[in-house]
């Protein structure tokens, strides 16, 4: 048994491109028998967002705990690359710090190997890589499933091989009912790889910080056959789309309109309305039955936990990077917006050390992925560091409402001028610029926006911005939006004064 230490055990449960709403505890459809648990045993913070709706800029933020903005990470193609340029610590390295074992599975997507040959784990002191050495996702002395099943790695990548960039063109949509072994898939030499560490590689002396994050339901939707197989297509519902053959007037339109026309949104939307309603359905069958796979990953990689007396003092830690439109808005598949699918994340913080009176609670507060490391350093023992514009999720401070920033490039690669997005439980509002971010300072005058009544109007069909009825409202968002961002961007990543942090409210 492991001895149980006075730090609790950190377990971060994640995967990649989850739907707030896939859960079975909101989607009475979908089979998440462990996630229910968790969430019956823990908090369901119901009103979190991410940082960034794409890979990158969302994790890249959530581990490092500032806004993208403040890292400079942007969208997919950026990153922090050089080492001795990181503005904080990341979340493994602070916890390594503080005596934790810490162990990652799965994908982190730093990118920082564009400029290292060799870039280090940022903290991790054992670490898998379900990927290939040469994928660009490399981390010094992880166990890559390349070097250790080629094998297996070569017969998923021949079943995904039309399935074009990100396995997300419409084939990845489409998907199969997957002839790979399951623990040949990525995510299954993952989680094996996990459950081999807690049999025979815990530190028994030290708290442990164990990363789990797999790259689906994220397509391709290849999915073992007895996953697919807890569905019926006949259960599935269709997507509600709206009144509208083409956006008009909102963020997503304009980035539409830079796009090039045979970008992957029309090339998918070509191939769904050709589709018939139960082609269509069975896409969000497999979606589902990805969701439900993982969970059986996560109940498994518990169990040992269990088994080996860690969760016997333990917080546990489950969430997304972001979200999926999965076909809504006229067939608009992956994320790229600052709509609720995309912009929306499940986050559930669960195990012993939650208090009693907490378990099996919603919390309503806006929550951001950037709250987890001040959450996880906190739950540590340690100071927070006070540049972090994070919240502890288990303290009583809590924000009015939840940020999330969008960038994107024209098809020539420029960046576009950045869309904001301020939002509440019952009201989002959007702030974008049509253009370029190169002219951008001199076109202020051209500001657009999107308001939107989330408790009347969930699928954000309703353009309420310019409606002068709601003026107050969106003056009133628009001033806590900016004043939001002006003391976040004031507290870090760098603040000089000659009273040091102490100027920020803190005593060191």
């Amino acid at each position: 048994m492991v001895m149980v230490p006075t730090k609790p055990n950190l377990i971060f449960l994640m995967t990649d491109q989850q739907r707030w709403d896939c859960i079975g505890r909101f989607n009475e459809h979908i089979k998440t028998p462990t996630l229910d648990r968790l969430a019956e045993e823990g908090i369901v913070f119901s009103q979190a967002v991410c940082q960034a709706p794409m890979c990158v800029p969302s994790r890249s933020s959530m581990m490092f705990g500032l806004y993208p903005s403040q890292l400079g990470v942007r969208t997919n193609h950026g990153g922090l690359y050089d080492e001795d340029k990181l503005p904080v610590e990341p979340l493994p390295e602070l916890l390594r710090r503080e005596g934790y074992q810490t162990a990652g599975f799965g994908k982190t997507h730093w990118n920082h190997g564009v400029r290292n040959a060799n870039p280090p784990t940022r903290g991790f002191e054992v670490r898998a890589v379900g990927l290939a050495r040469d994928s660009g996702h490399y981390e010094e002395n992880a166990v890559m499933m390349g070097d250790d099943d080629p094998e297996g790695l070569a017969a998923y990548q021949e079943e995904t091989k039309d399935y074009g960039s990100g396995e997300e063109n419409a084939n990845g949509y489409i998907g199969c009912t997957s002839e790979v072994p399951m623990h040949r898939h990525r995510d299954g030499w993952v989680a094996e790889q996990c459950k081999r560490f807690i049999e025979t590689g815990l530190d028994a002396s030290r708290p442990l910080f164990l990363y789990l994050s797999f790259l689906k339901p994220h397509a391709g939707f290849n999915v073992p056959r007895e996953f697919e197989e807890l569905y019926r297509l006949e259960d599935i519902p269709d997507i509600e789309q709206p009144p509208w053959e083409r956006e008009e007037a909102t963020h997503l339109a304009w980035t539409d309109d830079m796009q090039d026309a045979s970008s992957g949104y029309w090339d998918k939307r070509r191939v769904w309305e050709a589709m018939s309603p139960e082609e269509r359905r069975r896409t969000t069958l497999r979606y589902w039955a990805n969701c439900s796979w993982l969970d059986h990953y996560f109940g498994q990689v518990l169990e040992g936990l269990q088994e080996k007396g860690v969760l016997d003092n333990a917080l546990i830690v489950f969430v997304s990077d972001h979200g999926e439109m999965l076909g809504e808005r006229q067939y608009r598949f992956s994320k790229y917006c600052l709509f609720e699918s995309s912009v929306r994340v499940p986050l559930i913080l669960s195990g012993s050390r939650i208090p009693q009176e907490l378990r099996g609670t919603v919390d309503e507060r806006p929550a951001e992925l950037i709250d987890l490391v001040p959450t996880l350093v906190k739950a540590a023992g340690a100071e927070v560091n006070p540049l972090l514009p994070g919240l502890d999720l288990l303290g009583e401070r809590k924000r009015i409402g939840s940020f999330c920033e969008y960038h994107s490039k024209t098809s020539g690669g420029l960046f576009a001028a950045p869309a904001l997005m301020w939002r509440k439980r019952d009201w989002k509002l959007i702030l974008y610029l049509p253009g370029t971010l190169q002219d951008a300072v001199t076109r202020i005058n051209e500001l657009q926006g999107e308001l939107y009544h989330l408790a009347d109007d969930p699928g954000e069909w309703v353009n309420l911005y310019g409606e002068a009825k709601w003026a107050a409202i969106r003056g009133q968002m628009t001033a806590e939006l900016l004043m939001h961002l002006a003391c976040s961007w004031t507290r870090g990543p760098f603040f000089y004064d000659n009273q040091g942090y102490r100027a920020l409210g803190t005593s060191t």
